[in-house]
């Protein structure tokens, strides 16, 4: 699935997805572990992975909620951006996700580390789109 669609459409089964998130205000992240970065306004694109109970379905029921409380680092800016939509990649990796979008120019690592304190071959797990990126398009190239 590569165009964007509601947590409700995304599919049951494990693998990784996208949210695309936009962030209209800058959000200062309480991560000490990452430096307490703050983020600028902005389209962001974030990659996970969901290999439990409900899948990618349930889990990305619950980052679009507003109201929970924080447990991994994409928690903070989904409380405060807007969620855009979701993609799901059945049995794909998280990793081969971020590494085909980091290749794309105008795609950007904001904060080392966020959202791979477990990986040892992203830099991080969130991503920054320039202004202007067509975020179709860009979802377009990971087939």
């Amino acid at each position: 699935m590569t165009a964007l669609v509601e947590p409700a459409e995304a599919p049951a089964g494990p693998g990784a997805y996208l949210l695309a998130l936009r962030l209209e205000a800058p959000l200062a992240l309480a991560v000490a572990r990452l430096g307490s970065p703050t983020l600028g306004p902005g389209t962001y694109l974030y990659a996970g992975s969901a290999r439990g109970p409900g899948g990618i379905r349930a889990r990305v029921a619950r980052h679009a909620r507003a109201k929970k409380r924080p447990h991994w680092h994409i928690d903070r800016l989904t409380m405060a951006a807007r969620l855009l939509g979701v993609a799901g990649f059945p049995d794909r990796a998280e990793c081969a996700l971020i590494a085909r979008l980091r290749s794309h120019p105008g795609v950007s690592v904001p904060v080392a580390g966020f959202g791979a304190s477990d990986c040892r071959r992203c830099p991080a797990h969130l991503l920054r789109l320039a202004a202007g990126i067509d975020l179709a398009a860009l979802l377009a190239i990971l087939g």
